[in-house]
C-alpha cells in the first residue's frame, strides 16, 4: 500500500533528536511492507520560506503536501503532529483522491486544553483518530467524522535495542530525564527522591537540577548505563496515559516505576511495571529493588519482553492501518479489547 505519512521528522536537528513515536510509526509501516513517503511539515515550511523564517512558509508547505499527494497517489494518509497542515488541505486531498483513507494520530496529553482542541479539530476531517490516552477518556471527541482508538507508545527493535536487565552492575542506579516544566509539579517529586536517596544510590536527573539534558546518542548511552527509571508524567490519572518515556525505559530493559492511577495493570502482565500510589511507597519500592538485583532484573526483563513482543512499532502500524481501513484485525492486539 502507498502511504503518505505527515509528521515532524526533526530534519534540522541533525542527529540531536528526541526519540520519536512518529519515527517508530514510519519504521513500522515500512517493516510491514508498505511504500511510505514522509512529509515533515515544519521542515518543509522552513525550507520553503523566505530567509528560512518557518511561519512564512506555512502556505507553501500546504501546497507542497498537495503536490506530493497528487504525485504519490496514496491509498492512506497518516497525519501526526503537523499543526501547520490545514484541515482544508486534507479535504482537498480527499477531493483529489476520493478513495483515500485518512488517519490522525496524537501522542500528547489530554490535560492540556490546547491539545484537546487540536484533536477535536482534526476529528472533523479524518476517518479515524488514534490517541495515546485510553479510550475511556476519548468520549469527549465523539460525534465528529472520526472513529476513536487508543494508540500505545510502542518500542522499535532498532531504537530500543539495549537490555539493562542483563547486567548485574551498571554505573547509574536510577534515572529520570526531562526538561519540561509546564503543566506539571513533578520536579518537586524528583527533588524529594533526590533528598532521600542521595546517600544510597546514584540517581541521575538529566535536564533537571543543574544536569544538562541528553539527546540522540547521549540519551541512548545514558539509558544503557542505568538499572532503573522513574516515569513521572506531567499529570497522572488518565487511563493508559504515559509519556513515551515508559516505552523508552522498559524497551531498553530498565526497571520502570510508574503511578498506579493510569490503570496499566489492566494492560501489562504482573511483575513487569512497578506501580506506586505515593512518594513514600515509591521510595520503599526503589530501595527494595535496589537491594535485590535478581528481582530487579527479572521484572525489567519481563517488561522488555512484553513491550517487544506485544507493543512494538510493527503491531502499532498494522493496527492503525487495519483500523483506519476497517479491516479485520490480523492480531489480538493487547490494547484493542478494551
Amino acid at each position: 500500500m502507498r502511504v503518505l505519512h505527515v509528521a515532524y521528522q526533526q530534519l534540522r536537528r541533525y542527529g540531536h533528536t528526541r526519540v520519536s513515536w512518529a519515527q517508530k510509526l514510519f519504521y513500522g509501516l515500512i517493516k510491514n511492507g508498505h511504500h511510505v513517503q514522509g512529509f515533515s511539515d515544519r521542515d518543509v515550511a522552513a525550507f520553503e520560506a523566505p530567509l528560512g523564517i518557518r511561519d512564512l512558509g506555512v502556505g507553501k508547505a500546504n501546497r507542497r503536501l498537495l503536490e506530493m499527494a497528487e504525485a504519490l497517489q496514496p491509498e492512506l494518509v497518516v497525519v501526526g503532529h503537523c499543526d501547520m497542515i490545514h484541515n482544508r488541505t486534507l479535504e482537498e486531498i480527499r477531493r483529489l483522491l476520493p478513495q483515500v483513507a485518512i488517519a490522525g494520530c496524537n501522542n500528547d496529553p489530554l490535560f492540556i486544553r490546547q491539545n484537546v482542541d487540536k484533536i477535536a479539530h482534526r476529528c472533523e476531517v479524518v476517518d479515524a483518530m488514534f490517541v495515546s490516552t485510553g479510550t475511556a477518556e476519548l468520549k469527549q471527541f465523539e460525534g465528529r467524522r472520526a472513529r476513536l482508538y487508543h494508540m500505545p507508545n510502542p518500542v522499535d527493535e532498532a531504537i530500543e535495542y539495549q537490555d539493562a536487565s542483563r547486567h548485574e552492575q551498571l554505573p547509574i542506579d536510577l534515572i529520570y530525564c526531562s526538561n519540561a516544566v509546564q503543566h506539571t509539579r513533578r520536579l518537586e517529586d524528583v527533588g524529594y527522591l533526590r533528598r532521600h536517596l542521595a546517600a544510597e544510590l546514584v540517581f541521575k536527573t538529566y535536564g533537571s537540577f543543574g544536569e544538562a539534558p541528553v539527546w540522540g546518542r547521549d540519551y541512548d548511552r545514558a539509558l544503557g548505563q542505568s538499572k532503573m527509571g522513574v516515569n513521572f508524567n506531567r499529570s497522572e490519572g488518565l487511563q493508559w496515559y504515559s509519556s513515551a518515556r515508559m516505552a523508552q525505559l522498559g524497551g531498553n530493559g530498565l526497571l520502570v516505576f510508574t503511578h498506579d492511577s493510569a490503570g496499566f495493570d489492566s494492560l501489562f502482565p504482573p511483575q513487569t511495571l512497578v506501580y506506586y500510589r505515593d512518594l513514600d511507597q515509591l521510595l520503599a519500592l526503589i530501595r527494595d529493588f535496589h537491594a535485590d538485583n535478581a528481582k530487579r532484573r527479572a521484572w525489567a526483563a519481563a517488561t522488555r519482553h512484553f513491550f517487544h513482543q506485544q507493543i512494538n512499532s510493527r503491531l502499532n502500524a498494522q493496527y492503525i492501518v487495519e483500523s483506519t481501513l476497517q479491516l479485520t484485525h490480523s492480531h489480538p492486539y493487547v490494547w484493542a479489547g478494551h
